[in-house]
């Protein structure tokens, strides 16, 4: 970021606003949506203006202007249409120390106004550092028509009962208080147009305490392949609802930063072949939180219920009496179908999907990655890369062609990811030329009709920003 979002008190403080024409207007109305103090600097004023002193809204300066005139103003809003006039302002504007914004003169400009959506007290700010207004109007106009029309009366309604809150309810309580509050009951109804009724359940549940208690909770998450724009709404809600939040290595640091900025973050620093916290612990770590009454999110890359160790969690949250859900997550293996262009089957020819893993908890189980590998089938390992002689040799003592292609697809959907081609036979030898490690899939396709296996093309290492 180049400029920081942040919002600015207008309370009992003055906005200025050089100019007397239609510019200084259009920030006149943007600035009357504050309860600042508006003083007009400009000999004369257009009638739009000029209302605005005569009904007490705005004062007029009409004066000389120096730096002590603007002084002590909040914000500062240059706008008389002459770019030499508006320069000159600008330069007295900053040796008064003011913050300040000159229309249409981006490098003039210490701050810049964003599109607002105006839910009072409940603002959004969007921003695009000035390089695009026609995209930020666009997103404002998507937000307008996610956010309730009620929710700004709602939120006055919380704001005006937060003392009684803090005085009747435990501290320990309120955020669930809160979540009940804009979650469920109170909200619904107020939203429905029932605004009494739901400011009084809120009345007597501050008086009575008899809000639902604060109940524990786990989500085991999705957090996809890696990019964040892949995860699901739900998966985002629940991260913003999380109390705290268990992760391990494979998740992106960008898909932590949609969080709650407050919630406890605990990384479980979960490595293939060397776990630093065993299963058991995180399942006890995970069921002790919600025990507490906190909302606990198990974030995992991928989907959860595919090879991530749900069952464990699972059992040990019902075992404990919490409630406890899955949030599905897009799986490394659509992701690399999306990053190929290719899709995982075709009718006629792999009709049956198969997702296998290269390792098991126990050495010496029997592999039977070789019984999958059938006519008209797709068979996608996961975690194969420190077992993939085992696997190549495995296919091929049992019948598979040498030069049967294997996709590689490595860190698919983040920055480094990368798409290697090879044969069957080349598998081991190109994993460790290619310097593959950790987060990659194996995809080997088998058609239907023997006649037309796929054979592999020349080998191909592509890099994908």
């Amino acid at each position: 970021m180049h400029s920081f979002p942040m919002f600015i008190r207008t309370t009992g403080r003055r906005v200025i606003i050089a100019g007397g024409g239609e510019q200084a207007a259009q920030k006149a109305r943007l600035m009357l949506k504050t309860d600042a103090a508006l003083v007009l600097l400009a000999p004369e004023l257009d009638a739009e203006l000029g209302d605005l002193v005569a009904t007490g809204r705005a004062t007029q300066v009409t004066g000389a202007v120096t730096p002590d005139s603007f002084r002590d103003a909040a914000l500062v809003f240059i706008a008389t249409g002459c770019p030499g006039l508006d320069a000159a302002l600008h330069a007295l504007a900053k040796a008064g120390g003011a913050q300040v914004n000159v229309v249409d003169q981006p490098a003039l400009c210490d701050m810049t106004t964003p599109s607002l959506v105006d839910r009072d007290p409940v603002v959004v700010a969007i921003g695009t550092e000035g390089t695009a207004p026609v995209l930020a109007r666009q997103i404002k106009t998507q937000i307008e028509q996610m956010l309730d029309p009620t929710l700004g009366t709602f939120a006055a309604l919380a704001g005006r009962l937060r003392g009684a809150v803090a005085a009747n309810v435990p501290k320990a309580e309120r955020r669930a208080f809160w979540r009940w509050a804009f979650a469920e009951k109170p909200w619904q109804m107020h939203r429905s147009g029932q605004q009494r009724a739901a400011a009084d359940l809120l009345k007597q549940a501050i008086t009575t305490r008899d809000a639902p208690e604060p109940q524990g909770h786990i989500a085991l998450v999705g957090a996809g392949p890696g990019a964040r724009d892949l995860l699901t709404l739900r998966a985002v809600q629940r991260l913003q609802e999380a109390d705290v939040i268990f992760y391990d290595r494979l998740v992106d640091p960008e898909v932590l930063e949609l969080a709650r900025r407050d919630a406890e973050r605990v990384y479980v620093g979960k490595v293939v072949g060397a776990h630093a916290w065993p299963q058991e612990r995180i399942c006890a770590l995970i069921v002790a939180e919600a025990a507490r009454g906190r909302r606990v999110v198990r974030l995992k890359s991928g989907d959860p219920g595919i090879f991530g160790r749900a069952t464990e969690e699972l059992e040990a949250a019902r075992a404990a009496g919490v409630a406890v859900e899955i949030v599905p997550g897009v799986t490394a293996a659509s992701a690399a179908s999306a990053a190929l262009g290719q899709s995982l089957t075709v009718r006629g020819e792999t009709d049956t999907l198969v997702l296998t893993t290269g390792r098991h908890c126990d050495s010496e189980a029997l592999e039977t990655w070789a019984d999958h590998a059938v006519p008209g089938t797709t068979l996608v390992f996961y975690m194969g890369v420190g077992t993939a002689p085992r696997i190549a040799q495995s296919l091929l003592s049992k019948g598979q062609r040498a030069d049967t292609c294997v996709t590689i697809a490595a860190d698919v959907s983040k920055r480094g990811q990368r798409i290697l081609t090879t044969t069957l036979n080349d598998l081991p030898k190109d994993v460790a030329r290619g310097g593959i490690t950790g987060n990659a899939l194996f995809i080997i396709r088998i058609p239907a009709r023997q006649a037309s296996v796929q054979r592999a093309q020349p080998k191909a290492l592509v890099r994908l920003a």
